[in-house]
Parts: structure tokens; sequence; C-alpha cells
């Protein structure tokens, strides 16, 4: 049976240093209970002698969290201690986490101690925390740029002291994956009653390497990974643990240890820490970033279709994503564009395929990437040449409250011509396009930016628009924002046209005649 490495999270307090991270107590509350469905073995849920608002937010933690531990962060000195010890009574599991740093440059330059006072406050701070609390965990920062003797001895005090937990930290991202195990195999190895606690790995990422310094650490000896969802933290960020977690599942033949953690509900934990924070995953973020599990390479797709271990070392079912992604762009082959058209319900003869290729890379070079409703479209131009959409040829827009458009649209030869009024410009034009079709469309979402550089820069807008509970996507340029995002509209709206086209399902509407204008 594989060895049990704990999962201490630290996204509440570590994580939450991350610029820009910083939440509130309400926010922190939603944080920990996902952290618990996610199974981590530890909460570090904050500093409370920072401010009101971290003791508060620890204390409520505390009270929430039913089977988890829950860890606060106190300095080596009294009254961190005290304070962190008053937040975590209600705490079913308490772990209160205490430190000091061990590194000649950090004790001469910041602490102005010795090495025998640091020796002696590790002892009264110990002594002190395991007084008030059942737990103790004992930190010695910025251990990997300690003397390794030295450590030994802060270690031996710790525990003689009564620390539960060591934990020896890659405070600055500095080490290495070599160097770690070995500092942790040296301690392990020469501290007396090493094997009666738990040691801990804390690694920064400032060099890229904190996951595989964990992994390392945990080779090492230690049994208790500290790490934070997505990677945030101070600087570059802490040790992934969705990373980490996964490294150890994915690869078992060169780390035999489990984990606690219900990998299925990675992906929300992920996405609720970009939600609360405001903090966008990189597309590129291995096992939760959107392209983790997305394909576009044409040999990449083909042999995914054949078989996806091919090109995936984890399934997104295991991480709690959706199905694998076969990403269409320029350089998707027939295979991947042939699937998706399977996938989307259309059986396509290799002529039909031939020529909708042809049209899609057309399409491919203009966008970065092509969506479902390109496809239909697509498609139902190639199967019906006759097949006509709208075209926005005028738009004049005035007023503002209300505000008032006239459009007039093109359809084949025909011309339509109507004017609307709505709570802004955009609206009042979509109104307008609405008595000429007698389609209702919800405008979903709504978003712009400058495709161009320079002061007379081509917007582009990007919407989504409910027609019939059919979410369809659009896109439009123009030099005018409102012009832009009314273009969108129309192209979400000829989109939503195609899918009728090739589903034989009427529309919701029909255009005005041209007598009627």
């Amino acid at each position: 049976m594989a060895e049990r490495v704990e999962i201490f999270d630290t996204t509440l307090r570590d994580g939450e240093q991350s610029p820009g991270a910083s939440m509130n107590v309400h926010e922190k509350l939603q944080m920990a209970s996902q952290l618990e469905r996610l199974g981590v073995d530890i909460i570090e849920a904050g500093f409370p002698i920072a401010s009101e608002q971290e003791f508060e937010g620890v204390r409520r933690v505390s009270e929430q969290v039913s089977w988890p531990r829950v860890a606060a962060l106190a300095r080596s000195v009294p009254k961190d201690i005290e304070r962190a010890a008053q937040a975590l009574e209600k705490a079913q599991r308490p772990v209160l986490h205490t430190f000091i740093a061990t590194s000649d440059i950090h004790m001469e330059h910041k602490l102005g101690m010795s090495r025998e006072q640091v020796l002696e406050a590790v002892a009264k701070a110990v002594s002190l925390a395991k007084s008030l609390v059942e737990r103790v965990e004992f930190s010695a920062e910025d251990a990997t740029r300690s003397d390794l003797d030295f450590l030994v001895q802060v270690a031996t005090v710790a525990i003689e002291n009564g620390a539960d937990v060591v934990n020896l930290p890659d405070t600055v991202g500095y080490t290495t994956p070599g160097e770690i195990e070995e500092m942790f195999r040296h301690v392990i190895g020469n501290a007396p009653q090493a094997d009666a606690v738990v040691f801990s790995s804390h690694n920064h990422n400032d060099l890229g390497l904190a996951v595989a310094n964990a992994l390392a650490a945990v080779r090492g000896g230690a049994r208790q990974v500290e790490c934070t969802v997505n990677g945030i933290g101070e600087r570059a960020g802490n040790t992934s643990l969705e990373e980490v977690v996964m490294a150890m599942r994915t690869r078992g033949d060169m780390y035999s240890f489990e984990t606690g953690i219900v990998t299925e509900e990675i992906t929300n934990a992920s996405q609720l820490l970009s939600n609360l924070t405001g903090l966008v995953i990189p597309y590129n973020k291995p096992v939760v970033g959107r392209n983790a599990f997305a394909h576009e390479a044409g040999i990449h797709q083909h042999g995914m279709i054949a078989n996806k271990a091919t090109y995936e070392i984890m399934t997104p079912e295991s991480v709690g994503r959706g199905r694998s992604e076969l990403v269409l762009g320029k350089h998707s082959g027939r295979h991947g564009l042939a699937r998706r058209c399977e996938d989307m319900g259309f059986e396509l003869s290799e002529q039909e395929t031939a020529q909708l290729y042809a049209k899609f890379i057309e399409l491919a070079d203009r966008k970065k990437e092509v969506f479902e409703d390109d496809l239909r479209v697509l498609i139902a131009t190639m199967r019906d040449e006759t097949f006509e959409t709208y075209r926005l040829v005028q738009l004049r827009t005035s007023g503002s409250d209300p505000a008032m458009a006239l459009v007039k649209l093109t359809k084949g030869s025909e011309e339509y011509v109507e004017t609307a009024t709505g709570d802004g410009p955009v609206d009042s034009a979509c109104r307008a396009i609405e008595r000429i079709t007698g389609i209702t469309g919800k405008l979903r979402e709504f978003s712009i930016r400058a495709a161009t550089p320079g002061k007379e820069a081509l917007g582009e807008a990007h919407v989504i628009v409910e027609f019939r509970g059919r979410a369809t996507t659009g896109t439009g340029a123009s030099t005018d924002i409102v012009e832009a995002a009314v273009q969108a509209y129309v192209n979400a709206l000829n989109k939503y046209l195609a899918l009728q086209s090739t589903r034989d399902e009427p529309a919701a509407g029909k255009p005005k005649s041209a007598e009627s204008n």
C-alpha cells in the first residue's frame, strides 16, 4: 500500500499574499468550503496577528470547517502565538504554525540574532504554542539557504519542545530538486526522534521549480506538502496543488505515494479561486488551464481520435473537466474537422469534407479559433448555395435616454429598414433588427477589444445571444464600437438561421416584406 502524503493548503494565507488575491471573510469561507470538498488535510486560514479581518477570517473558517485541520500562522513571539490560539478556539482540529528564520543572511540582516538566540526563541515559541494548542507546526524560514548542521539543531529543539510537524521551506525559491532531497535526508537522518514527527515541504516558484522541489522533498522523506490552488502566492507563487497531486497520481511508478485529494474537484477549486480573486488562469497552465486538454495540431487530433492515450497522460474527467477538446484552428487537419462535424450530427461525404476543409482553412486564416456555430454556417452555405444571410448596410444612432437607432439590412436582393428606441444605441439597434426579422434575441454577453493599435483602432466585438434557448456567438469589427457590436449581433443571428436550416427547424419569425418599409 502506498504511503500517505498530507496536503497542507495555504491558499487562504500564503496564496492570498499574491498581489491582487486578497479575499474578504465571506470569500475565504467560500474557498474553505471548496477546499474541504477537495479533500485537503490542513487549511491554513490566515495570519491572525496581521489584522482584525485576518483574525476574523481564521475564526470563521475554524467554526465552519468540519474535518480538515485548520492552521493559523504566528511568528515566534508570544503575542502572535496567543492571538493565533484565540482565533483557533472553535476549530475541531487546530494547528498552530509558528516560524522563525534560520539562514545566516536572515538572522543577521532581518532578525539581528545569533544562532544561540534563534535556538532559544524556537524552544520558547514551540513550548508556548504546545501549551495552547494540541498540534504545533514549526517552520525554519529560508531553510534551503541555512547551514545543514544548524538545521539539525533547530529541528531537534523544535521536536524536544513538542513540535508535531517540522517544515523546511524554500522561502525564496532558490533550491533545486537534488539539493532539497539531500537537505531532508540529512535533517531526518541526524535529528534525534525525527521519526516521531512529520516533515513538511513548502516551496516557492521563483525559478519554476516549486513542484519539482516538492516531489524531491517527498522522495527525501517529507510526508506533508504545503501548496496552493493554481500555485498562487508571493512573487512567482507557491507549489501548485493540482500539479503536485496529479504528478504523484499519474507517475505512481516514480512517486509511490497517495493523497486524500478528490481530484474530480480540482477544476471547481481552480475556477472558484479565479472568480474570487480575479486572477485569470493562464491558458497553458498544467492540469487546469483552458488548453490543458485541447488539441489543435492535425497529427495530435488524428492520434486522439484513434486513442486518447496517444497525447493525454491523464483524463480531463479525472480533474473534474468535460471531454477533451479538438480545437479547430489553422493547424487542424481533416480528421479533426470531420470528427467535430460528426460530433455535431453531420455526416459528410469525402467530397463534402474536402470542400468544407477548403472553406474552413480560409476562415481559420482570419480567425484564431473556429467554433461550432462557424462550422454550421459553412456547412449550410456549402450544402445550399442559395442560403442568404442578413448584412448590415446602414446604422444611425442618436440620443441616450432613450436612444434611437435606424437600421438598414439586406438579405439577397431584399432591403429592410426599421427604427426603434432602447436603453442605449446597441439595445435600440438590436430592437430594430428584431422588428425586421421577427426573431427575438437576448444579449447574454458582450465584450469589445481593440484589434489594431492607434487612435483609429479597429474594435472587435464578441457577443453571445440567446435565440429560442440556443446560445449563439457572434463577432464584428469596426472603428465604431457600436457598429462593431451590432455587426456581432447580426453575425450571431445569421449563425442561428444557419443552425435552423441544418436541423430543418423553423426559425422563430420571418422577415418583414420589403414593401412594408
